[in-house]
């Protein structure tokens, strides 16, 4: 498949707001985090260096945001525009991510009842820890 990951630049930004928007509003409202559009965009400004923008055939497609530690690579945001989910993409750039790693544990955190979780669980993360809210998973 035709998969880039390239960084994210200013102009990004809106477009990254309405995707967070489209693929977390549900997920977040079921925990009880109700976001306004400011709370969005601090958690997409959030370590924003470390954004890329998912390219699939030359459209945007969805975001990643990792972090490279020591010891493990964080996964601090993965979403995948509703339209291309369910097509193998979000497969691809984790399957990226978990490579580029070399042998480092790879963490993520999702929201309890976001179907994401099978996603993770058939790359190969485990349940290691939970709150009320999120399951902590690594690889």
């Amino acid at each position: 498949m035709d998969v880039k990951l390239i960084k994210a630049t200013n102009a990004d930004k809106a477009y990254l707001l309405n995707l967070r928007k489209l693929t977390m509003t549900e997920h977040l409202q079921r925990v009880g985090r109700l976001y306004s559009d400011k709370q969005h965009l601090a958690r997409i400004e959030m370590h924003y260096e470390f954004a890329k923008i998912i390219y699939f055939k030359s459209e945007k497609v969805g975001t990643i945001k990792y972090l490279t530690h020591e010891a493990s690579t964080e996964i601090m945001q993965v979403q995948i525009h509703p339209e291309y989910q369910g097509k193998g993409l979000g497969k691809i750039v984790i399957n990226y991510i978990i490579n580029q790693a070399d042998k480092k544990l790879v963490k993520l955190s999702v929201l309890k009842g976001n179907p994401a979780k099978k996603l993770y669980e058939s790359l190969g993360f485990k349940v290691i820890d939970e709150n009320e809210q999120e399951w902590f998973m690594q690889t």
